[in-house]
């Protein structure tokens, strides 16, 4: 397998990866200069893989306008627009108002959350460590 983090590392592993990375860069630019046509700024960093605040984004041409998502969907649909809020399916318990629920913090739910943290933290360390990180 490329990169199997159980197996010695293969020159030409690392060197795939690296021209599928070229290709999905190289279509990442060619999909935002085909939307953002003539409003792309001549900048020779715009495609260097950097990063950008919204301000520097806005003076490069890669959005139109700076704004909260509230504001910008009542201004493009209406004032009467309402937003909805989403959450997280609950679990089981979570449905009678027991773990996840937001009606207050007992010792119970604290032990459970805590726990619940570090299961997770360990789940995400396990899966960086396959990739050496």
């Amino acid at each position: 397998a490329v990169l199997d983090p159980f197996k010695p590392e293969k020159k030409e592993d690392v060197e795939r990866l690296k021209a599928l990375q070229l290709e999905v860069h190289e279509t990442f630019i060619d999909l935002v200069k085909e939307r953002r046509g003539t409003k792309l700024k001549d900048d020779p960093d715009l495609f260097t893989g950097l990063f950008w605040t919204g301000k520097r984004g806005l003076e490069l041409g890669l959005v139109d306008a700076l704004g909260d998502m509230r504001t910008v969907l009542k201004t493009r649909f209406g004032p009467k627009t309402q937003l909805r809020l989403v959450s997280a399916p609950r679990g089981f318990l979570g449905r009678f108002g027991l773990f996840g629920s937001n009606k207050g913090f007992s010792a119970p739910d604290i032990a459970a959350a805590a726990a619940s943290g570090v299961i997770d933290a360990a789940e995400e360390r396990a899966l960086w460590a396959r990739f050496g990180l």
